[in-house]
């Protein structure tokens, strides 16, 4: 089952939820990444993060969704609220549900201030990923409007 984290700029939020869910995930699990709008690069902060977690940032890179290797069956949509930001919309027949995260690139601040906002996007995403994780995979690929119902609810939790 491929999964698929999406939001604009493929810079931050959404190449921390394909690393750490690459990291976390079992056999048969692939976490992908792509933006409606990619930058062209990871935020520097968003690799040494990941490297401090022990997450390998081998061979990820801000790509469009148009250029993935393969369909997701999944795609969680990363983009928060607080800043308006337009979420982009991914269609095809696929499962969809929506994890909001703030941008922590847009913080503003001492160094502390905005690491801080990166480590609070990654313990959120991984929270989310962990519960995603417990839950009885087998039985809910079976069963799309339980896995559904599943995924929405991750998506509202907070670490």
């Amino acid at each position: 089952m491929n999964v698929l984290f999406l939001c604009t700029g493929n810079s931050c939020r959404s190449v921390l939820g394909e690393a750490t869910f690459n990291h976390l995930a079992p056999a048969g699990w692939r976490g992908l990444s792509a933006g409606s709008k990619p930058t062209g690069k990871i935020h520097p902060r968003s690799l040494a993060l990941l490297t401090r977690e022990g997450i390998s940032t081998e061979g990820y890179y801000s790509k469009s969704w148009n250029d993935l290797p393969v369909t997701p069956d999944i795609v969680l949509s990363v983009c928060g609220n607080a800043a308006n930001e337009t979420c982009p919309a991914y269609l095809g027949p696929v499962m969809r549900s929506h994890w909001g995260v703030e941008d922590p690139a847009h913080v503003e601040g001492t160094d502390e201030e905005i690491d801080a906002a990166f480590m609070t996007a990654y313990r959120i995403l991984r929270h989310r990923i962990e519960q995603f994780f417990a839950l009885p995979l087998d039985q809910l690929k079976n069963d799309p409007e339980r896995l559904k119902a599943e995924l929405d609810r991750i998506g509202t939790l907070l670490p």
